[in-house]
């Protein structure tokens, strides 16, 4: 782009935010527009939304300098960046509604020569379904100057960035960049370019969003062989992490770790995105998806099984967010374990613990027999204990802490 980049951010999330705070601390022009009002005027403040590390600093450093503002209302710029939640439906295919009614508020903005750049984990072909959206709102615009019309870029640069780490691998990791023309591609490589430091790896839009979600389903697969292997040793009596470290000790083998299913809104999310797009040939990937899915169930049935005989129960449940050390509660098996146990185990009074958060998470308000609660208080009035997150407060917990207590350790911390 001739012109000094002027980047409109669609979702200030937890990839969004992140995103425009490194952008904007990099001399770019960056204005962040959200529906959440409140999250809005909470970044206006310069006061972080989500837990993050460095994020705060960082993010009163762009406010400050006048580099990032935030709105409700859309606004213009040269360089638009969709990172909006592509949740699937009941049937596994994506609900592309929140790209869509982001692409209904960018169209009104637009004057020709800009690109739009869709981060958001989406199903093959979204990205042209992005731009066939935009241009049947704007029929004077094209992607190709057909008819001396002004042109439009469209481009698919989904992030790979690990939560709790983003700060540092926004910068550092590669990048990759599908352009849905080549010159779109060169576009989005300059906004990408203005903070990356990783390589940037140009190719088209469709397998770009078929690369994302690959990365995230060949992890998907090995979990799955983890967690595979643990319900058979556990039928066969014996330590899973035990088995997994032995045979980890072959040069050519690297199994992951087991646990009660898979959280966060990618690897548990992204296969499916796969499957829906070609039902006939994703097999292992389904099945995948099927073996951590049902994990869940069989935590559930270990700690039915351990309180059946008290006739007031008290359980902690150790963790809610779908990984150590962070707040997010998407898709989060930990979260949906706790709350499927409340209403399964109804007579036990369950006592979720997350230090992570601050209060109760609506998804268990509901729940009268549901308590939020300290750790420490939680265990000691526990009959049994449940881990479903190995957070740094719970590897300093004591083993005495934990004698005379039934423990369902689903991650090996306390072996």
């Amino acid at each position: 782009m001739s012109k000094s980049l002027e980047v409109v951010f669609v979702g200030l999330g937890y990839i969004g935010l992140p995103t425009a705070v490194v952008m904007a601390n990099h001399g770019v022009r960056v204005h962040g527009v959200d529906v959440n009002a409140s999250a809005v005027e909470r970044i206006q403040r310069g006061e972080v939304t989500i837990v993050e590390p460095g994020l705060e600093e960082q993010l009163k450093k762009a406010v400050d300098s006048g580099q990032l503002t935030a709105s409700t209302e859309m606004q213009q710029g040269n360089a638009f960046v969709i990172a909006v939640p592509t949740p699937f439906k009941d049937d596994y295919e994506g609900d592309l509604s929140y790209i869509m009614s982001a692409a209904e508020s960018i169209a009104p903005q637009l004057r020709g020569d800009e690109v739009v750049i869709l981060e958001s984990t989406s199903p093959p072909k979204t990205t042209q379904k992005l731009a066939e959206k935009i241009l049947e709102l704007r029929p004077d615009l094209s992607v190709d100057g057909a008819d001396g019309k002004p042109v439009i870029h469209f481009a698919y640069c989904p992030e790979r960035i690990l939560p709790g780490k983003a700060m540092e691998e926004l910068i550092s990791n590669d990048r990759i960049i599908g352009g849905r023309t080549p010159e779109a591609a060169r576009r989005a490589t300059e906004v990408y370019a203005s903070f990356c430091e990783g390589e940037l790896l140009s190719t088209d839009d469709v397998t770009a969003e078929m690369a994302k979600l690959t990365e995230n389903s060949f992890r998907d697969v090995n979990i799955a062989f983890a967690n595979e292997l643990s319900l058979i040793s556990d039928k066969l009596g014996i330590d899973v992490w035990e088995l997994i470290e032995l045979a980890n000790h072959h040069p050519r083998v690297n199994i992951l770790q087991p646990g009660p299913g898979v959280g966060g809104h990618c690897i548990a999310v992204d296969p499916w995105f796969i499957v829906s797009s070609d039902r006939e040939n994703s097999n292992i990937i389904r099945t995948a998806r099927e073996v951590n899915d049902g994990k869940p169930k069989w935590v559930i049935n270990k700690v039915d099984e351990a309180v059946k005989n008290i006739d007031s129960p008290v359980i902690a449940a150790l963790g809610l967010a779908f990984k150590p050390n962070i707040d997010d509660l998407r898709e989060s098996p930990a979260l949906n374990i706790t709350k499927d146990l409340a209403e399964h185990v109804d007579h036990a009074t369950v006592l979720a613990v997350e230090p992570n958060v601050s209060e109760l998470p609506k998804a268990l308000q509901s729940l009268s027999n549901v308590e939020f609660a300290q750790y420490s208080e939680a265990i000691e009035r526990a009959d049994v204990v449940l881990l479903l997150v190995d957070h740094d407060e719970f590897k300093s917990i004591p083993a005495t802490a934990l004698k005379g207590k039934t423990v369902v350790d689903t991650k090996g911390l306390w072996r």
